[in-house]
């Protein structure tokens, strides 16, 4: 049943340092669920929450195209579904540290459900963005030169 969905949140590596990662379940509706096996989902401008000690996930997923006037909101708020202990967890390091969570990628797993991989994050200095980006211009180089050689 599982296909090969996979949506990525690219700008979360370039903006982000990943500190921590889960994967959670979401609490969704049923046309959402079909339209992210259209592929209609985006997690680029996409963030969680807290409220009343539960982590909702803020994120963009297409209206279904059949849905008819039972369609969802394309932008309303899901429940992530994780551990209680795991809730507790990232709830204190959100709060006391300054932390965030970012989603990062969204896939199914074998049995068709809707998985979401989220990270604990630190945002980024504009300094370490200028040496991530040198040693990926690094990476590069010496690739071209193993393969001119090789």
């Amino acid at each position: 049943m599982a296909s090969e969905l996979n949506i990525k949140n690219k700008k979360a590596s370039f903006q982000y340092e990943f500190l921590e990662k889960y994967v959670a379940g979401i609490q969704l509706l049923g046309t959402e669920i079909k339209s992210i096996r259209d592929g209609k989902a985006a997690l680029t401008d996409s963030y969680c929450s807290f409220t009343d000690h539960e982590l909702y996930v803020k994120m963009y997923i297409g209206e279904y195209s059949h849905g008819g006037y039972v369609n969802h909101d394309p932008r309303r708020e899901r429940k992530l579904l994780l551990q209680r202990k795991e809730l507790n967890k990232l709830e204190k390091k959100v709060q006391n540290t300054g932390l965030t969570i970012v989603p990062l990628r969204m896939f199914l797993n074998k049995d068709g459900k809707a998985k979401l991989e989220i990270a604990l994050c630190r945002g980024k200095k504009m300094a370490d963005k200028r040496e991530d980006l040198k040693s990926r211009d690094n990476e590069r180089e010496l690739s071209r030169i193993k393969k001119i050689k090789g």
